[in-house]
């Protein structure tokens, strides 16, 4: 991370706007217990990715004819968008959420395999997880900053992912 340096400011410029969301997401929230930042943002992304999976589509009847229709849903357009924004702000670290979505993804397909054998049902047990992840995260939060606005927060949610693996990138020494 490359800092420019402007006369006597206090707030660095940096080059990449990555950069500047992480400082200030390290600034906001860089103190709290980071094992309890990585449970509760990634119960929240598993249970809004699994929220939009689970959201009903359009059955198209060629998919159908070549078997393709399971592997085309609103997670998949959800997953492209996600990944492409993440890819604009750092590839490195998109390729990287682009793994972990790969894991999410085949838990949300035993989820799937799980509800249709009498189990609970995928949207419930992701709503659950939403529920936990933003109430955690923002407790934590507020712990950390008690004047937490809710664009500080909706940061932390929607560039919390990223951020995190930001810090294993730094502690592994990868360039992002």
């Amino acid at each position: 991370m490359k800092k420019k340096d402007k006369g006597k400011s206090r707030t660095p410029v940096f080059e990449r706007p990555v950069d500047q969301h992480f400082y200030t997401l390290d600034q906001q929230f860089g103190q709290g217990n980071k094992l309890i930042y990585v449970l509760s943002i990634g119960l929240f992304f598993f249970g809004v990715m699994g929220l939009v999976w689970m959201i009903p589509f359009p059955q198209f009847e060629f998919l159908q004819k070549h078997n393709m229709q399971t592997f085309l849903n609103w997670g998949s357009f959800y997953i492209a968008i996600l990944i492409y924004l993440y890819l604009r702000l750092a590839p490195t670290l998109s390729y990287a959420m682009l793994f972990t979505i790969g894991i999410l993804s085949f838990f949300i397909v035993q989820l799937e395999y799980l509800e249709r054998a009498g189990g609970p049902a995928v949207w419930l047990v992701s709503l659950i997880f939403v529920l936990l992840g933003a109430v955690g995260s923002y407790l934590l939060a507020r712990r950390d900053h008690p004047t937490l606005s809710m664009q500080s927060f909706w940061r932390l949610l929607t560039l919390g992912p990223i951020w995190l693996w930001s810090k294993v990138f730094l502690l592994l020494k990868i360039k992002y």
